[in-house]
């Protein structure tokens, strides 16, 4: 898994009028919580905190706050702006290499499917898969080939079995498939 450094700056008020004058700043107030430490509030760069929120990649987070105390993270929630998309609000999840670490990491479709040779359309319903694994066995990305998916047949994420990674995402969750077309049975009707 690809670790990202992210710099950040503790912070002691709360309440609208410090969040809002956080934000003015071009700050994201954000939270760090979890392996029984106390909360830990602080603010990052809204422009640093892009290229994690904006990428379809999973990251794990080494924060660095007030340039000293260093904490290993998983981005666990994000509040968006309803209307502009900005980011209002992000909650950090610590982690470390002990507990397994519950993730969504991207999906990588491989292949070509036997079903699309035939005429059938393929269909990808989900972009991203939950795993849980610890931090040294996590994945950047799963690879999911297509290649002997016929017509009709589809993936689930029951189906995905990888070494030494749990899949928590729902098993009959459907990742991809297969559907026939009109073209499909056209030319099974004139064989």
């Amino acid at each position: 898994m690809q670790h990202f450094e992210l710099s950040g700056t503790t912070r002691k008020a709360e309440g609208k009028a410090a969040i809002k004058a956080f934000r003015a700043q071009g700050l994201v107030p954000c939270n760090l919580y979890g392996l029984g430490m106390d909360n830990v509030l602080f603010t990052v760069d809204a422009k640093a905190l892009k290229a994690v929120t904006d990428t379809p990649k999973a990251h794990i987070i080494d924060l660095v706050l007030d340039g000293s105390k260093k904490y290993t993270a998983v981005l666990h929630e994000i509040q968006w702006h309803p209307v502009t998309d900005i980011c209002l609000h992000v909650d950090f999840l610590a982690v470390g290499d002990v507990k397994p670490i519950s993730i969504e990491v991207p999906i990588v479709i491989t292949g070509h499917a036997v079903g699309v040779q035939q005429g059938g359309k393929f269909y990808q319903n989900a972009r991203k898969l939950r795993v849980s694994a610890t931090m040294s066995k996590l994945p950047d990305e799963v690879t999911v080939d297509i290649t002997s998916l016929g017509l009709d047949k589809r993936i689930k994420a029951g189906d995905i079995k990888l070494d030494g990674i749990s899949v928590v995402t729902d098993k009959d969750a459907i990742i991809c498939g297969v559907k026939t077309t009109r073209n499909t049975v056209v030319t099974t009707e004139e064989a």
